[in-house]
């Protein structure tokens, strides 16, 4: 019965929540907190810290974390069903109709898709930028990570920028600059034990990811999801990086095909993570679209959910640490260095190389701005005028 309820009640979340990461937030808490009153604004408050905390996809682990507040593990796993089905049929959907629509109307549309990621990467950086970088020290850190990801484009790099990020965080931001609650200090208790255990096995089986990547063409997808489930802070669009190293910069998928991707996920509510299964049922991983979208939809969640059933008791004895808090706020900074390296390496790949781009990216860049039209009308948008223009 509590699956029933957290599933249908994420359902409507599922398919309505556009907008992105942040934006979910916001459908939650009126959700959750206000309209079903299943928590109270202090706890949602602090499930939201947590998953802050963790690396993973923030806006699908806090809906899971409150359906097991609500009911369980049944609740749990309702909820996260219910917010990620709709947007991963979707995904799948477009990606086994991909090469037909192309022929039957072009490929002028999927520019305009790619034009429209541009627009919203951009968008995410300043948006980022202003709520993760409110300082010099942060400014630092976001433009160190920067310069190193522009140096070397690697993918081991991209976490190391995040765990250096992390360790910069913990060591600048004092006790004096994060605040603790007095309550949470009293309750720290001691280690659990079981927790840092299993987060060292995660760590384990993420280092042996490289030797399941040697297994065969599936095995090195699901090795990429993965990896990317396992190492993604601060949202959803910094997926892109992690995810494009993998399939596009490892010869899995042409970039023309992983930016419609990236751009029609943003036309569809739910979390952005259902890209994972546009690009499994594109590449085609366990030789059906059908099963390649369902174990890449498996694949990228996995980790984060894996991690916060471990990182709570640990979350509940770290958060009256300082420095812990500091280091989340040094890798968030990191990660605004990430993101804004995609966006140059876009612009490297010339998606926008004439004037006539520009008349698309501008206008959708500044009606996303000013919150003028959502950002799924935005990309359908731009689709259509790019099969109009570039037929």
């Amino acid at each position: 019965m509590q699956f029933i309820t957290c599933f249908l009640a994420a359902l409507k979340l599922g398919l309505t929540s556009f907008g992105g990461p942040v934006a979910h937030l916001g459908y939650f808490r009126d959700a959750y907190v206000v309209k079903h009153g299943w928590i109270s604004e202090e706890r949602f408050a602090e499930l939201l810290a947590l998953c802050q905390f963790l690396p993973g996809p923030a806006s699908s682990q806090l809906g899971a974390i409150i359906g097991y507040e609500k009911g369980g593990w049944n609740g749990a796993l309702g909820s996260w069903l219910g917010f990620t089905l709709p947007s991963a049929i979707l995904m799948i959907l477009l990606a086994v109709g991909l090469q037909p629509i192309s022929d039957a109307l072009g490929t002028g549309w999927i520019h305009g898709l790619k034009l429209a990621a541009v627009a919203i990467v951009a968008l995410a950086v300043i948006g980022m930028y202003k709520k993760l970088c409110p300082g010099r020290p942060q400014l630092l850190v976001a433009l160190g990570s920067l310069a190193l990801l522009l140096l070397a484009s690697q993918a081991w790099l991209q976490p190391l920028v995040i765990l250096l990020g992390g360790l910069v965080g913990a060591y600048l931001f004092s006790e004096s600059k994060v605040h603790v609650k007095k309550e949470d200090r009293e309750k720290r208790g001691k280690l659990p034990i079981l927790s840092v255990v299993g987060i060292l096995a995660f760590i384990g089986a993420i280092c042996c990811l490289p030797l399941l990547a040697q297994m065969g063409s599936g095995a090195n997808a699901v090795a990429g999801l993965l990896r990317a489930g396992s190492l993604v802070f601060g949202g959803g669009h910094v997926v892109l990086p992690l995810l494009e190293t993998s399939f596009v910069g490892g010869g899995m998928m042409e970039q023309d095909s992983f930016l419609a991707g990236y751009g029609a996920a943003q036309a569809v509510p739910g979390p952005m993570f259902t890209l994972a299964s546009y690009i499994g049922s594109s590449v085609g991983i366990g030789g059906n679209p059908w099963l390649g979208g369902v174990i890449g939809i498996v694949a990228i969640f996995a980790p984060g959910m894996l991690l916060l059933v471990v990182g709570v008791p640990l979350w509940n004895w770290l958060k009256a640490m300082p420095r812990a808090k500091g280091a989340v706020i040094g890798a968030n900074a990191a990660v605004v260095g990430l993101l804004a390296a995609a966006l140059v390496h876009m612009f490297k790949a010339k998606i926008v190389s004439e004037p006539l781009d520009l008349l698309i990216v501008i206008p959708i860049f500044l009606a996303l701005g000013t919150r003028k039209i959502p950002a799924w009308l935005a990309v359908l948008i731009s689709g259509v005028a790019g099969g109009l223009i570039w037929q």
